[in-house]
């Protein structure tokens, strides 16, 4: 009988480790409150906070053949356990990345011949489960973007978090070709083609919820470098004021979104929240009564309610080419990806012209920059004068983690940076970040996004007929109260929100 085998498990006698137990469901684990506690012979000895649940009992029995040893544990020691080694604070890693390494080798990957054993290698269980949980542990801790880099004598995993890379547990170098090669099988890559470039995507339910990812491979040196970029289209907040929009920009940047007409650009490197910025805009401004087209490559995220086309130049659908096609679709608003030549450009303004709201990005450090490209790109200034309705520039800043959110006082060189008046700094209280298990001891938690808006008034058309330079259009623009990216990144470290050397960071090429 069971009831003669009970007995209370103190906390310290849980395991460090996962036992090893083929397709067990986290969600089964948390549902019944019971974990593994070793596997002996043919008995698996676990503990369950109800030690006579037979239906979990049996349901192990039916599942695995063993034997079930069942001792008595508290469900809040479970639950920690359970977290611990199969949840968002796994420690497992370690122990699945030894696992796989058991009686694996390592294969030569220009090796043609290794290639069956190379498939056998990327689905095997160990490979499979290591796999897994790095993409798992990625998407718990709300990773944008997962780096797998080989070196001479190591392979390196990264995780990009809040725009940063975070180097976790390496593998060893003789798992780099099967791990490269699983996440190949899983976007359906050629695992045979390790000479040139490959892009795919992969589509997979994590706690229920479907998360896409964008995949990417370069050779490399010593062998294929493979980036997953994570689309969680729960991230994605659509909602302007959310993203760090100040109050007054809000309502210009509204009213300007409302324009029947004309051209909108966003500016800003890769990776600064340009397209968040834009996927926003149109869930505000969509409606029943409008037809939206995008031009995106790739598409990012699926919006309700819009026409959304991925380009794809192999087979001639360019963003030039399709943004010919989409005028003749009777659109009232376009978004176009990305303006990367003069033909897209040139179909851009003729597109804003001729009756249609027209969203774009551009790569320019600031938003007077966006102009002057404009023009060098051959965009004749009268046409670009009567068409441009405004330009956002932006960053996106870490936020400091309100669990370890401390006063300190900033270095002097940095306050010097900042210009302030010696009556603003008497005023002014400064944090940082201690760091802590809730933001992985970084000291930050999230992002927000910094903002430069460049409306295009009657004096920006004259400078902007006038072939005005760079520096000059930004001059006018201060002078009539525009505020420029580390202005308003200021404004965000007075409130507490991000920290001065943030600011500097993202603002330095400025």
């Amino acid at each position: 009988m069971i009831e003669n085998k009970i007995y209370k498990i103190p906390y310290g006698e849980y395991p460090k480790v996962m036992v090893p137990l083929e397709n067990l469901p986290l969600k089964f684990l948390k549902q019944s409150v019971f974990v593994p506690l070793a596997l002996v012979g043919n008995t698996l000895k676990i503990a369950m906070a109800d030690p006579f649940d037979h239906n979990t009992i049996d349901a192990l029995k039916l599942s695995y053949g063993y034997e079930i040893d069942v001792c008595k544990g508290e469900p809040a020691d479970i639950a920690d356990i359970i977290d611990k080694l199969y949840g968002s604070g796994s420690q497992s890693i370690e122990t699945i990345i030894d696992e796989a390494g058991r009686g694996v080798y390592e294969i030569e990957p220009q090796n043609g011949d290794n290639l069956e054993n190379l498939k056998d290698m990327a689905s095997e269980a160990p490979i499979i489960r290591l796999v897994n949980r790095l993409i798992v542990n990625a998407v718990e801790i709300k990773a944008s973007d997962i780096h797998f880099e080989p070196f001479d004598n190591s392979f390196r995993v990264r995780y990009r978090i809040d725009g940063v890379l975070h180097e976790i547990e390496n593998p060893p170098v003789r798992l780099q070709a099967a791990i490269i090669s699983r996440v190949k099988i899983l976007a359906k890559l050629d695992i045979a083609e390790r000479r040139l470039p490959q892009d795919g995507s992969i589509k997979l339910k994590i706690t229920d919820r479907e998360i896409d990812f964008r995949v990417s491979t370069i050779p490399t040196l010593y062998g294929e470098s493979l980036v997953m970029r994570i689309l969680d289209r729960e991230s994605l907040e659509l909602d302007l004021k959310k993203l760090g929009f100040p109050g007054d920009m809000y309502d210009q940047y509204v009213e300007l979104i409302n324009q029947p007409y004309g051209m909108i650009l966003v500016t800003g490197p890769t990776g600064s929240g340009k397209t968040s910025t834009l996927y926003t805009t149109l869930a505000m401004i969509n409606s029943s009564e409008k037809k939206v087209i995008t031009l995106e490559d790739p598409v990012e995220y699926q919006l309700s309610g819009v026409n959304q086309i991925h380009v794809k130049p192999k087979i001639g659908l360019t963003f030039s080419n399709g943004l010919r096609s989409i005028v003749r679709q009777d659109p009232d608003i376009i978004l176009v990806g990305e303006i990367r030549d003069k033909e897209t450009a040139e179909i851009a303004i003729q597109s804003a012209l001729t009756g249609h709201l027209l969203f774009s990005t551009l790569h320019t450090n600031d938003s007077a920059g966006a102009i002057t490209r404009l023009i060098d790109m051959g965009i004749e200034n009268f046409l670009l004068s009567s068409t441009l309705l405004g330009i956002m520039a932006q960053r996106l800043v870490r936020v400091i983690c309100p669990e370890c959110k401390q006063r300190f006082q900033p270095e002097k060189r940095l306050l010097d940076l900042m210009k302030f008046s010696a009556g603003d700094l008497a005023q002014m209280e400064f944090f940082q970040g201690e760091g802590c298990e809730a933001c992985h001891h970084t000291g930050f938690k999230g992002r927000t996004a910094i903002f430069e808006y460049l409306p295009i008034s009657e004096e920006i058309r004259r400078e902007i007929v006038n072939r005005s330079s760079t520096e000059e259009i930004k001059r006018v623009a201060m002078n009539s109260g525009v505020k420029t990216l580390r202005e308003n990144g200021w404004e965000k470290v007075k409130m507490g929100i991000t920290t001065i050397s943030e600011v500097l960071r993202v603002t330095l090429e400025i």
